[in-house]
């Protein structure tokens, strides 16, 4: 199996090689570039950003482990400066002792007395000397320690430096994804709003139920109108007035002047005419 894998392998490559001759290797960088990018073109962009926010998230244990490198030199610094305080102080004890026993050899006695013993001159002399070897080696122990210090310090202080780079990187990435974040859901929005295409079919039957009851009312006025029972028009009262004269009118009516007991009765011609005959 894997030789047939092989040998495939070997095949695509010899045709590759006599289609494009030499040009093989750019045409084969060429399509994998070209394959990367559409790749790359369809990945969300929701994805790209959690993505990075992924990536910033990752650099929490970097930054911790900084820090902890931090901590341990700044540790470092605080022991070997109380070192070099305690050296200090036991060279300024040795360099009185040396003192000391130089202004007693520089008095040229024979014995010296110390601490309750006698000692010869050449005694006190070998033993300054041994001081005084002894103290110029701590003197420059201490010296190189503090060369130690001030490198470390300014170890420690580049430490610190770059630390305070990282974590304000670190928080200006975290507030450009953010700003991402933000501009991707407000463009998200824009799209949706958009694309929003509202069913006003029930809007437009309720305008159109409308339209055709104002028909129906303009017909039923249309047709009272006909029939001498007008619409719209403006109510007038045609009630009738009682007259004030309406007893001496009825009087008049009914009792004339000149026959006020009796009845007046509509005359029939004729009656009339016998009467005049008469």
């Amino acid at each position: 199996m894997l030789k047939k894998a092989i040998l495939g392998v070997v095949s695509a490559a010899a045709l590759s090689t006599l289609v494009f001759g030499r040009d093989v290797v750019s045409y084969v960088k060429t399509c994998g570039s070209e394959f990367r990018q559409a790749v790359k073109q369809e990945v969300p962009i929701e994805f790209e950003i959690e993505r990075a926010r992924e990536m910033i998230t990752n650099l929490v244990p970097d930054i911790r482990k900084c820090m902890h490198v931090i901590a341990e030199e700044e540790v470092g610094v605080e022991h070997l400066k109380a070192e070099i305080t305690k050296a200090d102080k036991e060279l300024g004890k040795q360099q009185q002792e040396i003192l000391a026993l130089r202004r007693d050899v520089g008095a040229g006695r024979d014995t010296y007395q110390y601490a309750g013993r006698t000692y010869a001159s050449h005694e006190v002399k070998r033993d300054l000397s041994q001081r005084f070897e002894r103290f110029k080696t701590a003197e420059a122990t201490a010296s190189s320690k503090k060369q130690i210090l001030g490198a470390r310090e300014k170890s420690v202080t580049a430490a610190r430096e770059k630390l305070d780079g990282m974590l304000s990187a670190k928080r200006d990435l975290e507030v450009q994804i953010e700003h991402l974040d933000a501009r991707l859901k407000t463009l998200q929005a824009v799209q949706t709003a958009t694309n929003v295409h509202l069913d006003d079919s029930q809007l437009t039957r309720a305008k159109k139920l409308i339209g055709d009851l104002n028909k129906q009312l303009d017909v039923a006025e249309k047709m009272l109108d006909a029939d001498g029972h007008f619409t719209g028009l403006i109510p007038v009262d045609t009630s009738t007035q009682v007259p004030e004269d309406l007893a001496t009118q009825i009087d008049e009516y009914f009792q004339p002047s000149n026959n006020k007991g009796s009845t007046k009765q509509p005359e029939d011609p004729k009656v009339a005419e016998l009467v005049k005959v008469k």
